[in-house]
């Protein structure tokens, strides 16, 4: 299956369609807040079933306009929709599947990501904000951790480094990143390249300051 142009980056609707191919139709698969939400369709048309911290089982798109329930809320307070046979649960189940390893993935969003897997992307250093919420238990919890994000900052610089310097998420956890110029998985010394948007080149990147693998 081919997804966008061979000569463009990768739109977030492609982002997310890439994310849904990867993905296995029996897991259970968390979807965070922001970006992450791009794989909620594709992967409700694969018949995926999707976790919201909040208390969903069963995660559906977002609703059309006017047809908004203002009880059916996602975790980061956006209106949601629930598939056929999806469920409601109060949040100490939820956090029991996430704690106890019942998450076969989450997807996340992220600051930075180390080449350890460190992941960044609750707080930006400096930066005051009311607390990590569900952001530990996820990271730690799920047994994959697949981050969406793009790949650059707002000021330019790389969201894959070396070392993060942003306060951590969790250490080690990160095993996947999906962004509109590629894919990329940590090793321990810099990032492999899974695959590249159409255009992109890896000496590119690195000229950017990706750290990547020869």
């Amino acid at each position: 299956m081919t997804i966008g142009s061979e000569n463009a980056l990768w739109t977030m609707k492609e982002i997310g369609s890439r994310v849904a191919l990867d993905v296995e139709s029996d897991w259970l698969v968390n979807v965070g807040i922001g970006m992450p939400q791009v794989a909620v369709e594709p992967l409700n048309e694969r018949g995926v079933m999707l976790h919201s911290e909040n208390g969903i089982i069963g995660l559906g798109p977002s609703p059309s306009p006017g047809n908004e329930d203002p009880d059916v809320i996602d975790a980061g307070k956006g209106f949601a929709t629930v598939v056929a046979g999806g469920a409601f649960i109060d949040s100490a189940t939820s956090f029991s599947l996430i704690r106890g390893g019942r998450l076969d993935l989450a997807l996340m969003g992220a600051y930075e990501v180390s080449v350890n897997g460190d992941l960044a992307n609750w707080r930006l250093a400096g930066r005051k904000i009311a607390g990590i919420g569900g952001a530990a238990d996820l990271a730690h919890g799920a047994r994959r951790v697949w981050i969406i994000t793009s790949l650059f900052a707002n000021d330019g610089a790389s969201k894959l480094v070396q070392q993060c310097s942003h306060p951590l998420t969790a250490k080690g956890v990160v095993k996947r990143i999906y962004t509109e110029q590629g894919i990329f998985e940590p090793d321990g010394a810099a990032f492999k390249v899974v695959a590249l948007a159409g255009g992109v080149t890896a000496t590119e990147l690195a000229i950017r300051g990706v750290p990547l693998t020869d």
